[in-house]
C-alpha cells in the first residue's frame, strides 16, 4: 500500500507522513509479548508504513532487537531512526563524551544488525549537551566514518528544539505535538522549515488520552508510564499524557471526541491534526497491536479538518489544557 511520502529533512529520505514509535515494544507499556510486537511491525510496515522510530533504552534494546527480526526477511527495509543518551549513568551532560556516544551507537548497530544507522537522535539529553559543540563535532565524525548517516534531536522544550536548530548538521528534530501540546507551532516548527529541517511529532495521541477511550476510573498496569510516571517520577511528565493532569485530560478529550463526531475515530481525528500542521514530516504514533495500526493508518487517507473544528480544538486548548501545559515546555 502507498501513504504520502515527504521529505525527512537533511537526511535525504522520503517517510511515510505516519510511523511507528516502538516504545510500546520495548517496555513501560505493560506486557507486550514478541509474537504481538512482531505482528505491530509486520502490519505497519505492510500498510505503507516506512519509517520506525525506537531507541537504546527501550526495552535495554529489545525493541531495537525486535525490530532487526522482523526486518530481516523483508526485501523492502524502512527507515529506522534510534536514539542515543539515555544510557548515561549518572544522567548528567558530563556523559555526553565521544567515547560514550560511540559505545552507544555501536550497540544499536548490533541490536538493529546494520552497519549504518539511518539517524540517531540525542535522546533528551540534560539541556546543556544541545549548546555542546563537541557532542556535534562527534556525532559529525560518526557521519563521516559511516557509522551514522544523520542525526538529529529528541527535546522536551522548544527552547531545545531552537538550540539545536542552530548547528548545521542537525537533520531532524523530534518533539510532543498533539491537540494538547501546541506550544511548538509557535516558533519551533516555522524554524525547522526555515532550515529544511525535519520534524517528528511524537506523543501524538497524548498516552493515548486522545483516542477518547479513557474515563475517571481507567487504571494502568503497575509497569506502564501511564502509572508510574504520572507525576514524573521517572522521567519528564510531559511524555506521560502530554504533561495533562489525568482528570483534565479525560474531560478534554470527550470534548476532541464530540468535535470529531461519531463517523471519524477519535485518535484519526487527533493525529491528522497533527499531520496537517506546516512543518511537521511525520507522526510517530505507538501501537501495542494491529488493530491499533490500523487505526492509526487510517489517518493518512483522511481529509483534513473543518476551519470550524480546528476552531473548537483550539477553544477546548484554551479553556482546558493552556494553563497547565503550554509555559512548561
Amino acid at each position: 500500500m502507498s501513504m504520502e511520502q515527504r521529505p525527512l529533512g537533511r537526511t535525504g529520505a522520503d517517510v511515510s507522513v505516519i510511523g511507528l514509535g516502538t516504545w510500546q515494544l520495548g517496555g513501560d507499556w505493560g506486557d507486550v509479548s514478541e509474537d504481538d510486537a512482531a505482528e505491530v511491525l509486520d502490519a505497519a510496515l505492510d500498510a505503507g508504513v516506512t519509517l520506525l522510530d525506537t531507541a537504546d533504552v527501550y526495552g535495554d534494546g529489545r525493541s531495537e532487537e525486535r525490530i532487526r527480526k522482523a526486518l530481516a526477511p523483508r526485501a523492502d527495509r524502512p527507515f529506522v531512526a534510534t536514539k542515543a543518551g539515555r544510557r548515561a549513568d549518572p544522567f548528567e551532560a558530563a556523559q555526553y563524551t565521544p567515547e560514550n556516544l560511540r559505545a552507544w551507537i555501536d550497540r544499536s548497530r548490533r541490536n538493529l544488525g546494520v552497519d549504518t544507522l539511518d539517524l540517531v537522535q540525542l535522546h533528551c539529553p540534560p539541556t546543556a549537551v544541545y549548546s555542546d559543540q563537541r557532542v556535534y563535532d562527534a556525532l559529525d565524525s560518526f557521519v563521516e566514518d559511516g557509522a551514522i548517516a544523520a542525526y538529529g534531536v529528541s527535546v522536551e522544550t522548544v527552547a531545545e528544539g531552537l538550540t539545536a536548530l542552530e548547528h548545521p548538521g542537525v537533520a531532524t528534530i523530534q518533539v510532543i505535538l498533539n491537540i494538547f501540546r501546541r506550544k511548538p507551532l509557535e516558533e519551533l516548527l516555522p524554524a525547522a522549515q526555515r532550515a529544511g529541517v525535519g520534524v517528528l511529532a511524537r506523543v501524538p495521541l497524548a498516552s493515548g488520552l486522545l483516542t477518547g477511550k479513557y474515563d475517571e476510573q481507567t487504571t494502568f498496569p503497575a509497569d506502564d508510564h501511564r502509572n508510574f510516571n504520572r507525576n514524573g517520577e521517572a522521567f519528564d511528565v510531559g511524555e506521560t499524557f502530554a504533561g495533562v493532569p489525568f482528570e483534565v485530560g479525560v474531560a478534554a478529550a470527550r470534548e476532541v471526541a464530540e468535535i470529531a463526531g461519531d463517523a471519524v475515530p477519535t485518535a484519526a481525528f487527533a493525529l491528522r491534526w497533527v499531520i496537517d500542521q506546516p512543518g511537521v514530516t511525520t507522526v510517530i504514533p505507538g501501537a501495542r497491536n494491529v488493530t491499533q495500526v490500523r487505526g492509526n493508518v487510517a489517518a493518512a487517507s483522511m481529509a483534513p479538518l473543518s476551519d470550524s473544528q480546528l476552531a473548537d480544538l483550539e477553544r477546548v486548548y484554551d479553556e482546558r489544557i493552556r494553563a497547565h501545559v503550554h509555559d512548561r515546555w
